[in-house]
C-alpha cells in the first residue's frame, strides 16, 4: 500500500506541472503612454492573468516620448504592487524617420491625424513630462537597454518567449542588429500593427486604409522585424482593432470593482469617440485564441519608398508574392465580442498575481 501511494504520488508530480512551470513568459514591448488608455491597459492584462510570466517591459517612443512612458509605466507597476516587473527604456527616436522630414513629407503628400509624440496641439519636447495625475512614480526603470534587455532575455530562454508589441518596432529591430538569431530564439511575436482595408469612417483611415501608426512610425524597424527568422508571427491590424469600441458600462463597472487594476482604469481612461481596445485585443487573444473567430495568413512587410505610401502595410498572397524573403503572419480578421468583453473586464476586476 505505501509502495503504491508513493508511486501515484510520484506520477502526480510528473503529470501534474507546477503553477510556475505553467505560466508563459512574455515580454512586452510597448510605448507606454499613460495615464490608462491602450498601451497601459494592454500591459495590465498581460500582467493581470495568472498564466503568464512577465520577464519585462521594454518601452520605445511611439504614442508619447520614451521618458515620459516609462514614467507612466513604472507608476502603474507601483499602484498594481508589481514593482519587480523591470521596466527597460529603449529607442527614443525612429532608425530613420525624423519629425522635421515627417512635417515636410506631410505637406507634400497630406497630413496625418496622429503623429504620436509628434502630434501638433499635444508635442513637447522628449525631455520634458507631461501631467502625472497618477502620481509621479518613485521607482527607477532597469539600469539597462531594451535592445539588449529582448537578446538577454531569448538567450537565457531560448524558444520559450513570447514576445508582445504593442508599439513601434524600434527596439526589436535593434536587439536584430545586435544579434540577427534573436528573432529565432524566440517562441513568437505577437503584434498590433498593420492595415489592409479597414470598413470605417473615422478620418484616420477612410482615406488612407493602409497607413496604421506603429509601422508607419518607424517603417524601417518594421521591415526588419518583419521579413526576421520568426518561428511564428500574429497580427491584430486594424482591421479588426475597429470593430471592438470601449464603452462607458464597462468602464462603469472597473470603477465600481475594488482592484488596483480596476480602479487605475476607471479612474484615467477617458471616453474620446473613438474607443478602439488596440493593444488590449492582441493581448487577450494572445492568452485565449478563442476569442478570435476568423483569421487569414498573408505575407506582409511596409513601403520604404519615399513616396505618398511610405510606411504604409504591404500584404501578399501565396500566389503573388515577390520573390524577396519573407515572412508568414497569421492575420486576425474577426472576433467574439461578448467573450472579449468580458475577459477585459473579468482580468481587470481581479486581484493581480504575485511574483
Amino acid at each position: 500500500m505505501k509502495q503504491r501511494v508513493c508511486f501515484l504520488a510520484m506520477l502526480c508530480a510528473l503529470t501534474i506541472p507546477s503553477a510556475a512551470q505553467q505560466r508563459r513568459k512574455i515580454i512586452i514591448d510597448q510605448d507606454g503612454a499613460g495615464p490608462g488608455g491602450t498601451d497601459q491597459q494592454a500591459i495590465l492584462l498581460l500582467i493581470q492573468s495568472p498564466q503568464t510570466e512577465v520577464l519585462g517591459i521594454t518601452v520605445v517612443t511611439g504614442d508619447s516620448w520614451l521618458e515620459e512612458e516609462v514614467a507612466h509605466t513604472l507608476r502603474t507597476l507601483e499602484i498594481i504592487g508589481r514593482t519587480d516587473i523591470p521596466v527597460v527604456p529603449g529607442a527614443e527616436y525612429p532608425l530613420i524617420r525624423r519629425k522635421e522630414a515627417t512635417e515636410l513629407w506631410e505637406k507634400q503628400y497630406g497630413s496625418f491625424t496622429w503623429l504620436g509624440a509628434w502630434t501638433p496641439g499635444r508635442y513637447h519636447p522628449a525631455d520634458r513630462l507631461g501631467d502625472f495625475p497618477e502620481g509621479r512614480p518613485t521607482t527607477k526603470p532597469a539600469n539597462e537597454d531594451a535592445a539588449h534587455f529582448l537578446v538577454r532575455m531569448a538567450r537565457q530562454y531560448p524558444h520559450e518567449i513570447t514576445i508582445y508589441e504593442g508599439g513601434p518596432m524600434t527596439n526589436l529591430a535593434l536587439a536584430i542588429a545586435i544579434d540577427p538569431e534573436f528573432p529565432a530564439l524566440a517562441k513568437e511575436l505577437i503584434f498590433m500593427g498593420g492595415s489592409l482595408n479597414p470598413q470605417t469612417t473615422d478620418p484616420e483611415f477612410a482615406n488612407t486604409p493602409r497607413h496604421e501608426f506603429n509601422l508607419w512610425f518607424d517603417p524601417e524597424a518594421a521591415h526588419m522585424v518583419l521579413t526576421a527568422p520568426w518561428k511564428k508571427i500574429v497580427c491584430t491590424p486594424v482591421d479588426i482593432s475597429l470593430k471592438t469600441k470601449l464603452t462607458a458600462e464597462m468602464l462603469n463597472q472597473l470603477k465600481n470593482s475594488n482592484a488596483p487594476a480596476a480602479k487605475y482604469v476607471g479612474t484615467h481612461t477617458k471616453l474620446r469617440g473613438f474607443d478602439y481596445l488596440w493593444d488590449e485585443l492582441a493581448a487577450i487573444a494572445w492568452l485565449d485564441p478563442t476569442v478570435i473567430t476568423k483569421t487569414e495568413t498573408r505575407y506582409m512587410d511596409v513601403d520604404l519608398d519615399r513616396g505618398a505610401g511610405y510606411g504604409n502595410t504591404l500584404t501578399w498572397t501565396e500566389n503573388d508574392k515577390p520573390s524577396i524573403v519573407l515572412r508568414q503572419v497569421q492575420i486576425q480578421d474577426d472576433l467574439d465580442h461578448e467573450k472579449f468583453y468580458k475577459m477585459f473586464v473579468d482580468l481587470l476586476t481581479t486581484p493581480t498575481p504575485k511574483k
